[in-house]
């Protein structure tokens, strides 16, 4: 370790500094230092906020829209509940102030309170490998820094993936990263793509005032869910928005009118669709490559991901790696859970531990929520694997009738032999809060029968679709 502290400034810049720990990203990685780490020198490289992805432009705004445009949701279907009740308007400019009035100072208070730290320097800007533990920052200024260490986490995150589509470069196309701050809510917005950055943003702005067209390339939405959920999830898609399965954006222009996007059809016919805006949500990229975390020996799979064992460890000695730059889940979730692997294993390498992603969960925050864990039927079927199904219907519990829900459902997957679950698939209302139940009973090794008849479940609540889908198992 170096011998003295280091100042906490902001740093313009250095020609060659050494650490003890070299961080970059300051998403779930800004967790790993507590005061185990005071005597440590250390590198906290970030390119935009502090905060990460989540923070600022990923989940924690995204489900504060959510939130209002769930309840546009339930004012719209009142009338099926003999309650009359008008929606008078969306105040979207306030809204968002509101929103990103409270994220924008914590993600400026977190990268305050590591330049007030004595031993920690924050580096904002473009970083990539030069070399062996060898990194390089661009500064706001243009100045060049480089920094060496000891040890390096890497913890960059993922970007969105734009297509290479003819004319996205000129008619101002969205991002995830910059769709929530726009100014107005546009009258005809195009979103392309049909995963959960997708149907999430689709909800928010359909429920607040958009005409909404979603141009998918498969077959449907969410095609990774369980083959039930995308199905009954689509369809009930397609009464709400102008959904374009099957369909490719080939070319982009605007005009007075707005912008054009002319689409292929599976079939091979052409069309267009002329939108105010146009959010492109076709995945995200993992950011090791940018990185060019090669220079320093450390090797990315096919999809871009850095290649870690379960220690979070990289193939080279000292430098570790977590979040969406090596992660397949991308989920903020399985990031905290990696940092607290990666904290233990810079602290205690002679004892060190593993990450756990055997029942990772994930909820999707369109309308309705959607919630899983485990394997989906299509997963078991291809596997060749034997398996039994639970299922039951919102609809067929008394809380259910409340809500006059057709559409919710719970699915199980049960291994006929342990009678434990292999997966869980929840459709409706709150399903990621339901999911939870059914992870912890994966995690404990539960059986369906312990989980259903050894705990009661209290009536009249929702949780009674959880208890009576893994009886009817």
């Amino acid at each position: 370790m170096s011998p003295a502290p280091t100042s906490g400034r902001s740093v313009p810049h250095v020609d060659i500094k050494n650490y003890d720990l070299v961080i970059i990203g300051t998403g779930s990685a800004n967790s790993i230092l507590d005061e185990r780490f005071d005597q440590w020198s250390v590198a906290m490289v970030e390119r935009d906020a502090f905060g990460g992805t989540c923070l600022n432009r990923g989940c924690v705004p995204s489900k504060m829209f959510v939130y209002p445009a769930d309840v546009i949701m339930e004012l719209r279907r009142l009338g099926a509940l003999g309650v009359d009740a008008d929606l008078r308007g969306v105040r979207w400019r306030e809204m968002r102030d509101r929103i990103f009035g409270r994220i924008d100072p914590i993600a400026e208070s977190g990268a305050d309170y590591r330049r007030s730290q004595p031993n920690v320097d924050v580096h904002h800007g473009d970083a990539r490998f030069v070399g062996h533990k060898r990194l390089e920052v661009t500064l706001a200024d243009g100045s060049v820094t480089t920094l060496t260490g000891d040890r390096f986490v890497i913890a960059a995150g993922a970007r969105p993936t734009v297509p290479d589509t003819p004319g996205y470069d000129t008619v101002g196309i969205h991002t995830s990263d910059t769709i929530m701050r726009i100014d107005e809510v546009p009258r005809r917005l195009a979103v392309i793509g049909g995963g959960f950055v997708a149907v999430e943003q689709a909800h928010i702005f359909d429920a607040f005032g958009s005409e909404v067209t979603m141009i998918v390339r498969g077959s449907g939405l969410l095609t990774a869910e369980d083959e039930e959920v995308s199905a009954r999830f689509t369809a009930m898609a397609a009464n709400r928005f102008d959904l374009r399965p099957g369909t490719t954006v080939v070319a982009a222009t605007r005009d007075t009118d707005g912008v054009t996007l002319i689409t292929s059809q599976a079939d091979g016919s052409t069309s267009g669709v002329v939108v105010d805006q146009v959010l492109v949500a076709t995945g995200r990229t993992p950011n090791g490559a940018e990185l060019d975390v090669g220079m320093t020996g450390v090797a990315l799979d096919a999809d871009g991901l850095v290649i870690t064992d379960d220690r979070l460890a990289t193939e080279v000695e000292g430098i570790w790696a977590l979040g969406d730059v090596r992660s397949v889940f991308q989920l903020k979730h399985v990031a905290n859970h990696e940092t607290t692997v990666v904290q233990h294993n810079l602290l205690y390498p002679d004892s060190p531990i593993h990450v756990d992603e055997r029942f990772v969960p994930h909820a999707v925050f369109g309308h309705p929520q959607i919630a899983s864990v485990g394997q989906t039927e299509q997963e078991l079927r291809g596997a060749g694997c034997d398996y039994l199904v639970g299922r039951r219907d919102h609809g067929d519990t008394a809380y259910g009738w409340a809500m006059e829900d057709s559409n919710g459902f719970v699915k199980v997957l049960v291994d006929p032999l342990t009678r434990e679950l292999l997966g869980a698939h929840i459709l409706g209302h709150q399903a990621a809060i339901l999911l939870q139940q059914l992870v912890q009973g994966m995690r404990s090794g539960l059986t369906i029968d312990v989980m259903a008849r050894h705990q009661m479940y209290p009536h009249p609540t929702l949780a009674e679709v959880v208890e009576n889908a893994l009886l009817d198992a």
